[in-house]
This record gives structure tokens, sequence and C-alpha cells, in this order.
């Protein structure tokens, strides 16, 4: 197992996570008995429990006497836990995975912006400033796209000043991620995605919060068309 700095029963527990999100165990599948997985993987009977409990604790399997270790609909996984985002990742997440992330973006990302109109304090514009420069380096390709607009965002959640906003940060992180991997972009921000970063601070900066919302609505929803014509041209492809 390739986590080398987790205890015994943290490694299975990635192991087997991101085997289920790599879709080596799909929803309904039967995963080894403890028995079997403390053969297989060399670890005790203790250290294997626990590695079960934690990934029923995230809603990833069920374990019931007489019926096995069994994955669960992806509805009962706890998709705002860190470990389930990172296997998210490590896995293979699809078009419309991306799809339910972006339509959660949307009201996430739009009302963080109109909060932090009315709760940024200065060491908020400071940071939001800090992520538009690399942006604005990124377009001339001076810097890493990805990471900058991923700062942006970040930076924007913790502007609100409100602390569920600020926990959602692993999620928002792990959507761009997910999107940046479909669209496997490698070229620089343009300049007219730069500029709609900046509407969105100026507008946070003079405290509009219904016009920080409205731009940041703007920008989520044009994402979201992207990825729904994706979609519908897979489908049409598939019938």
């Amino acid at each position: 197992m390739e986590s080398i700095h987790l205890n015994l029963t943290q490694q299975l527990a990635h192991d087997l996570g991101k085997k289920i999100m790599q879709g080596s165990y799909k929803v309904g599948d039967s995963l080894p008995s403890e028995a079997d997985l403390c053969t297989q993987y060399g670890i005790s009977r203790t250290a294997t429990r626990e590695a079960v409990k934690m990934l029923t604790a995230k809603g990833l399997i069920s374990s019931r006497p007489r019926q096995g270790i069994k994955v669960v609909e992806s509805k009962h996984w706890n998709l705002f836990d860190v470990d389930v985002l990172n296997w998210i990742l490590l896995g293979k997440p699809d078009l419309y995975l991306l799809r339910h992330f972006l339509q959660l973006r949307l009201p996430i990302e739009s009302e963080a912006a109109y909060l932090a109109a009315q709760y940024k304090q200065e060491a908020d514009i400071t940071a939001i400033e800090s992520a538009l420069a690399r942006m604005k380096n990124a377009t001339n390709g001076q810097d890493d796209t990805h990471e900058a607009d991923i700062e942006f965002h970040q930076t924007i959640l913790s502007a609100s000043n409100n602390p569920f906003f600020i926990q959602l940060k692993n999620f928002i992180t792990t959507a761009l991620k997910v999107n940046i991997r479909f669209t496997n972009r490698m070229i620089p921000v343009t300049l007219d995605e730069y500029q709609a970063h900046v509407d969105i601070f100026e507008h946070i900066k003079n405290g509009d919060s219904q016009a920080a919302f409205d731009a940041t609505l703007v920008t989520q929803k044009a994402t979201l068309a992207i990825v729904e014509e994706q979609i519908l041209a897979l489908e049409n492809k598939a019938s």
C-alpha cells in the first residue's frame, strides 16, 4: 500500500476507499471478508476491523452478519469527508459527478461572495488580491493556472468569515481539480476569465453583496453549461 505515513488501519482504509472510487469494487459488490483482508494485507484482525468501521462511518460500505461487507450507493457516501474527497481524486470521477459538484458550487460560491462583500476583513482583501496577482501572471504563463484559480476560490470562502463556508474548502478544491481533469487545461488563464474574477473581487471590496453574488453566479453557470454540453454529446454518441 502506498500511504506509508498512515498506520495499518488507515492504510487499509485508504487502499479499499481508493479501489471503491476506481471502480474495482462497485456499488453492491462484496468486499473480501475481514479474515480474507487480514490474509491479503498481512495485518491483524483488530486493524482490519477498525478499517472496516472507518469506511462504514464514511458511508462507503455496510458490514452485517451473514451479509458480509458491501459497497453501498453513493448517495450514502460522506462526500464532504476529506478522505473520501481525496479518494475521488485518486479514482475515476466522471462527468456526472462533475455536474453534481458544479450544481452545488452554484449556491455555495455565490453566497460566499455575497457574505464576503459584507464581512471581509483587510487581510481577506489582501489574500484575494494576491490570488488575483497569481491569476494575472497565469495569463502570461508565469504562474500555475490551476493553483492560481484554486487559491482565488479558497480566499473567497475565507472572506465570507462563516466557519461553515470556510470548512467547504476541501470540497471546492476537489470540485475544481475534477474539473481540471476533464478540461485537461494547460493553456494560461484568458484575459476574459481574469477580468471576470477581477469583477467579483471589486464587488466584494466595494461591499456590493448582490453584484458579487450575481457575478459569481454567471461564471459558475457558464462552467456548468460547458459540462452539460459534454454530457449531452456523450449521451448522443452512446444512443
